[in-house]
């Protein structure tokens, strides 16, 4: 009996070639990275890419979209299951990320990407929307674990989620210049101190 060929679906193709330009960018820079080396790398042809994609440039911001919401549902779904923010931090440090999100792999790319965006200037305001988006996800959970009646100067949570996401991106810089001084896990280790120094409470049901 002969076996029926399942094609990919539209979603299984973009996925392909999401994991495929990522590998790409990281060995050849984004600048490098051609349409045809993209599609090769994932096993389709150059007829496959632009048939979900218009250009490289398109394929790069759908990457940055599906980066960003595969980052807050992730949040949200840890948050769901851990209501102590120490349980938290604990569950995204044993979290494989680059197995879960093509852009989480690498220091480089990361930074490479930020520089892509920054030099977009046409669709900048576009993915500064998705930026506003992560902000407000960190913002809601630093609010909600705000100590009742916390001493010193109240604590402003858009401000801090800019503070959070800043310490993301150097610690990620200073990790692609430096890794023997620049521990993988140094954002989440910076994160654990603020969250003791600023009087963050840990349990986010308080």
């Amino acid at each position: 009996m002969s076996r029926v060929r399942t094609r990919p679906t539209r979603d299984d193709t973009r996925e392909a070639l999401f994991e495929a330009a990522a590998r790409v960018f990281e060995q050849d820079g984004i600048g490098g990275a051609s349409i045809e080396a993209i599609a090769a790398e994932a096993g389709f042809t150059r007829g496959a890419f632009y048939s979900n994609f218009g250009s490289k440039d398109e394929l790069i911001f759908a990457m940055l979209e599906d980066h960003v919401e595969r980052s807050i549902r992730r949040n949200m779904e840890i948050l769901a299951r851990h209501k102590n923010l120490d349980d938290f931090i604990a569950a995204l440090k044993t979290m494989d990320l680059g197995r879960q999100d093509p852009l989480a792999r690498s220091p480089l790319l990361h930074i490479e990407m930020i520089l892509f965006v920054a030099r977009a200037e046409k669709r900048r305001p576009e993915l500064a929307k998705r930026l506003r988006a992560r902000r407000k996800l960190i913002a809601d959970i630093i609010e909600a674990t705000l100590k009742d009646g916390a001493k010193g100067e109240t604590l402003n949570p858009p401000w801090m989620a800019s503070v959070v996401l800043a310490l993301d991106d150097g610690f990620r810089l200073h990790r692609l210049i430096d890794p023997e001084t620049t521990p993988a896990d140094s954002f989440l280790r910076a994160i654990t101190d603020l969250r003791r120094r600023t009087g963050l409470a840990t349990d986010f049901s308080s």
